[in-house]
């Protein structure tokens, strides 16, 4: 299909969806969704030609996994790794590959501490000060913002939206433009945000930072109060392996 009958499609595609919402109609919305997103892929394959082979080799997983959350500065989960490293910096790592990578991080700061100028470790529950499930964090980070207290899932979910929308503003300020996952990227996490797009079109990155900031304010101070007094905690009691990695074998999971 070509890109003018794709775009028509789509657009179609977005118009029903706002009447089947408009009349309740749930299961019509789910499968029209599910054939938006498989229409933009298509569009997305038409309008880019395959890319050539590599003719280096990408940069270590561990460095692609590095520059995905120094983007989004708050600890973040394998999937969400994966697709803003794919979205951005054309990487391509899987979450197999992030699954042992903590514990080969562990491994080797115990082995040499502080012998690399960071380490990918865990995020820390605030009630135990273990490993929270499925969360990556950069070592070089203040120890508040790599714990995880009951207000930080949503306000990391915030501010990783800001913080995408923001490198968004920087490239097309650049004069270059983001790929089109970016802006899809960007336009699912909106979708989850009061007032940060209108209905289903694509979102506009000043109006997701605007929204994002004006939730975030409501729980950013009880947020960084909970970090803050568990950090406190962290330092008293855990030593240098495991502010890192986590206190015992216990981890805690994470909405």
């Amino acid at each position: 299909m070509e890109l003018d009958a794709l775009e028509k499609r789509i657009a179609g595609l977005r118009s029903e969806i706002r009447a089947a919402k408009a009349a309740g109609d749930h299961a019509t919305v789910r499968s029209l969704r599910a054939e938006l997103r498989k229409t933009e892929r298509a569009w997305d394959d038409a309008l880019e030609p395959e890319p050539e082979p590599a003719k280096a080799p990408l940069l270590p997983v561990r460095e692609q996994v590095h520059q995905a959350l120094t983007l989004l500065g708050v600890p973040t989960a394998a999937k969400m790794i994966v697709t803003v490293n794919e979205a951005f910096f054309a990487g391509h790592i899987t979450t197999s590959q992030l699954t042992s990578l903590r514990r080969d991080e562990e491994k080797s700061f115990r082995t040499s501490p502080y012998a690399r100028p960071y380490y990918l470790c865990a995020a820390l529950t605030s009630e135990l000060l273990s490993p929270a499930r499925g969360l990556l964090a950069v070592s070089t980070w203040p120890l508040p913002s790599r714990i995880i207290g009951p207000l930080s899932p949503r306000a990391d979910f915030l501010t990783s939206a800001t913080r995408i929308a923001e490198h968004i503003m920087r490239l097309t300020g650049a004069g270059e433009d983001a790929s089109p996952s970016a802006y899809r990227l960007l336009t699912r996490m909106a979708q989850n945000i009061p007032g940060a797009v209108d209905g289903f079109d694509q979102a506009d990155p000043a109006q997701v930072i605007a929204a994002a900031g004006a939730e975030l304010a409501v729980h950013e101070e009880s947020d960084t109060d909970e970090r803050g007094e568990a950090a406190r905690r962290a330092e008293q009691q855990l030593n240098e392996v495991t502010r890192l990695f986590g206190a015992g074998l216990k981890t805690a999971r994470t909405a």
